[in-house]
């Protein structure tokens, strides 16, 4: 189906414009990637509807969202790895913040992690797309810092279990997203744009 799709989409591109080599492959992978996106969107939010979570999954997501956009992370080398992680992970957690009662003292020490390792780790680039602009890494870097300090301090005061368990949850979630250790455990090159300077270094 994926296939099908995508050679519509690159044919009617190629109607309309005449674009070299560089600039379809380009295109193509980003089709690709918002492909992957809607189909994995609407299959996990299905699988939601069933399990009666939906609002809570909706929820649960823009939290995620809102600090995985600055400190980005590792992405999935098939699409099937992707869907299958993604429906374990954003399922599972949204359930578990449904149910799990997390004693204050944790809590604090949890968000306390959460922040030092996002200040540390964030943002982490992929082979694709590395962060070459120390400007940008160093802006990103804040911006993810400051969000996560917003989240863990909500998470604190905010008194409906889950809402508080969604922002610590998903917090924990991406930051294991831009481990270093997940990325080695995945076989994926850390800190993309040290090789990315290196190699164009060379070059010149």
């Amino acid at each position: 189906m994926r296939n099908v799709v995508m050679k519509y989409c690159m044919n009617l591109i190629c109607e309309s414009k005449d674009y070299d080599e560089n600039k379809l492959a380009i295109i193509q992978y980003g089709l690709e990637g918002i492909y992957i996106t809607i189909t994995k969107t609407i299959i996990i939010f299905f699988i939601a509807f069933l399990l009666g979570i939906l609002k809570e999954l909706f929820i649960f997501m823009i939290f995620y969202s809102i600090i995985r956009m600055p400190s980005f992370g590792l992405h999935a080398t098939k699409s099937w790895i992707c869907l299958f992680s993604s429906m374990i992970i954003f399922l599972g957690m949204t359930y578990f913040s449904k149910i799990v009662i997390i004693p204050l003292s944790i809590k604090c020490s949890l968000g306390i992690l959460t922040i030092v390792f996002m200040f540390k780790n964030a943002p982490a680039d992929t082979e694709k797309r590395p962060i070459v602009s120390k400007i940008r890494r160093e802006r990103y870097k804040f911006i993810s810092t400051c969000l996560a300090i917003i989240m863990v301090f909500f998470s604190i005061i905010i008194k409906e279990q889950f809402i508080a368990n969604a922002l610590l949850f998903s917090l924990i979630i991406q930051n294991f997203m831009i481990s270093p250790s997940v990325y080695r455990l995945f076989h994926l090159p850390y800190d993309n744009y040290k090789v990315y300077l290196a190699k164009h270094s060379l070059q010149v």
